[in-house]
Formats: C-alpha cells, sequence, structure tokens
C-alpha cells in the first residue's frame, strides 16, 4: 500500500498519489453533519427537549461504526424528538448550525472547475434544503421529518426515494447522479465522516475523510484531520 503523510501536518494520504487535477472529476458528493456544518443536527433539536445526552450517545455509536443499522438508529433517535416544536428547527439553524471551515471555498472551487456538487445526508431537509441554497449546491437527498400541528411526530416521512437515506442509499444516490450526468463513479469524489459514508465513498474516484471517525480515516484515500474542507485542494490543483 502507498501510504505515506503529505508534507503539511494533518493531512494523510493512502493510495493516491498528489497532485491530482481538480477538472478530471465531474461531481463530488458530500456529507453534510459534522462534514460540511459543524454539528448533528439530531443532536441539537434534542437540546430543545432535554434529550441531547440520550441522543448524541446513540449518534456517535452509529458514526463509529458500533450501531450497524443506521435505519434503526435514526428512527430510535427520531422517536425522541416526538413533540419538538418545529420552530425549534429554525432556532437551531440560527443559533448552531455554522460551515465548517472552507466549505464555502471548497464548493466554490469545485463549481469554478466545472463540477456538479451533491449534498446526500442521513440528516433532515429542514437543514440540507437550506445548506444547498446557500451554497450553491447541484443536488441535496436526505430525510423528512414528519410533523403534525407544529410538532415533530417522531417518524421520519416516506419521500418518492424510500425513507431513510441510510449508508446504502448514500451509495444509490451517488452512482444515480453519476448515471444522469453521464459519467463514471471513478470521475466522481466523495467526502464523509461517518461510518454510513462509507458505501458511497467505497464507489468514488476519491474517498475524503474530514476529521473523521477512526475506521473512515483508514479507510479514505485522504484524510483532513486538522484544518478546513479547503485543504483538499492542496492535492487537486
Amino acid at each position: 500500500m502507498n501510504k505515506f503523510t503529505a508534507p503539511t501536518s494533518g493531512l494523510v494520504l493512502q493510495r493516491v498519489k498528489p497532485p491530482l487535477c481538480l477538472a478530471d472529476f465531474k461531481l463530488i458528493a458530500f456529507d453534510m453533519d459534522s462534514t460540511l456544518i459543524n454539528i448533528e443536527c439530531i443532536d441539537e433539536i434534542a437540546d430543545a427537549v432535554g434529550k441531547k445526552a440520550e441522543v448524541a450517545a446513540i449518534t456517535e455509536a452509529t458514526m463509529r461504526g458500533e450501531i450497524k443499522d443506521f435505519k434503526e438508529s435514526l428512527r430510535r433517535r427520531v422517536a425522541l424528538l416526538k413533540g419538538v416544536p418545529v420552530t425549534a428547527l429554525q432556532q437551531v439553524y440560527d443559533e448552531r448550525l455554522k460551515l465548517n471551515p472552507g466549505a464555502a471555498e471548497l464548493v466554490a472551487a469545485c463549481k469554478a472547475a466545472g463540477l456538479k456538487v451533491l449534498l446526500v445526508s442521513g440528516g433532515f431537509t429542514f437543514f440540507a434544503n437550506r445548506v444547498k441554497g446557500r451554497l450553491g449546491i447541484d443536488f441535496a437527498r436526505s430525510n423528512l421529518l414528519e410533523e403534525a400541528d407544529g410538532k415533530l411526530t417522531g417518524a421520519v416521512a416516506q419521500q418518492s426515494w424510500g425513507d431513510i437515506c441510510d449508508g446504502v442509499e448514500k451509495r444509490r444516490t451517488l452512482l444515480e447522479v453519476a448515471s444522469l450526468l453521464g459519467i463514471s463513479p471513478t470521475e466522481t469524489i466523495a467526502v464523509g465522516d461517518g461510518a454510513n459514508d462509507l458505501p458511497m465513498m467505497a464507489e468514488a474516484g476519491l474517498s475524503v475523510a474530514y476529521h473523521a471517525k477512526p475506521k473512515v480515516r483508514e479507510q479514505a484515500m485522504v484524510a483532513i484531520n486538522e484544518g478546513g474542507l479547503d485543504r483538499l485542494l492542496e492535492i487537486l490543483q
């Protein structure tokens, strides 16, 4: 295995030799929570009902890969949100959600090089659609929280493609968008931090772990362990 540490600290490469050309890729796919943005949205929504610790523990175990069934994990966590006012979502967005360092710069560089940008998230449409608009992202797929009478019901709503965007669905979405664009999976980049990102990262021509869980860092071609997302541009000319 061709493994070495890049000249600058906190950027680890394996099975890939820089410099690479950004324009050789046609699509970049990002996870959202803890990748493009600084929070796990579900944990912050849970904070509104005093259940953050309980929900965050499940989130953390899932992202480490200790809870294998992401769908079951998400249903368990969403059930704990029953009764949360829908207004709490806007409050989380306004007060807690920030783009991670370098996110806007990396997306802008990719778009300037002609890449399409995909956000594919195990998080929620309320946040994904706003982040999509904020960054000028082309495609987004995420989970829809069911609501009634101004409150969350504790369930995930069915959408045309299914109900829960897990690792399998992230992979399928990457391949589907690549097919729609008429490109090969080798012309895609996938960026994530948790175990549910591994299936799409395994399909991509370049896989990138951002401040990720150990299992994800081990399997990614590029691991950004220090600094912002735009550090990817250090190896993509």
